[in-house]
């Protein structure tokens, strides 16, 4: 039986996406995303524990977080984890945990240009393009499983 890698995550934007282009054109932004839970300790006081995630989104999704994300924006995002490591300039190993967004709902409210605010339902949702299966597996086969 094969795993299941699935993030859903609602936050706010702890900055501005960082958008830049890497080979071939591709597009990727990169962001934190704060996700909080509010609960009552045993002295009965309100306390809030805030998570921070890294959010990597790639070509138009990457292209539209740029275009209508801001620090402290409301977002709906939906995807699944990817750790990865590299060396520093010093030579020490780094380690790293991204959720890989492949779909984007922006919440809250926008204003537009009159002044007036336009419901997140009317704005809808990106979705990151799927790869085929044999994109996604590496696999170019013509055997089906069924």
């Amino acid at each position: 039986m094969s795993g299941v890698n699935k993030v859903i995550l609602v936050g706010n934007l702890g900055k501005d996406p960082e958008l830049r282009h890497i080979e071939g054109g591709i597009s990727v932004a990169k962001f934190p995303l704060a996700t909080s839970e509010v609960y009552k300790n045993k002295d009965g006081q309100r306390v809030t524990q805030t998570e921070w995630h890294n959010v990597v989104l790639w070509r138009q999704l990457a292209e539209t977080a740029e275009k209508f994300l801001k620090k402290g924006s409301l977002v709906y995002i939906e995807g699944r984890l990817r750790s990865r490591s590299w060396d520093d300039k010093e030579g020490n190993k780094r380690f790293i945990t991204e959720v890989v967004g492949d779909t984007l709902t922006l919440l809250g409210r926008k204003p537009e240009e009159g002044g007036q605010a336009q419901p997140a339902a009317d704005r809808g949702t990106m979705e990151s393009p799927a790869p085929s299966p044999t994109e996604a597996s590496g696999d170019f086969s013509d055997d089906l499983p069924f």
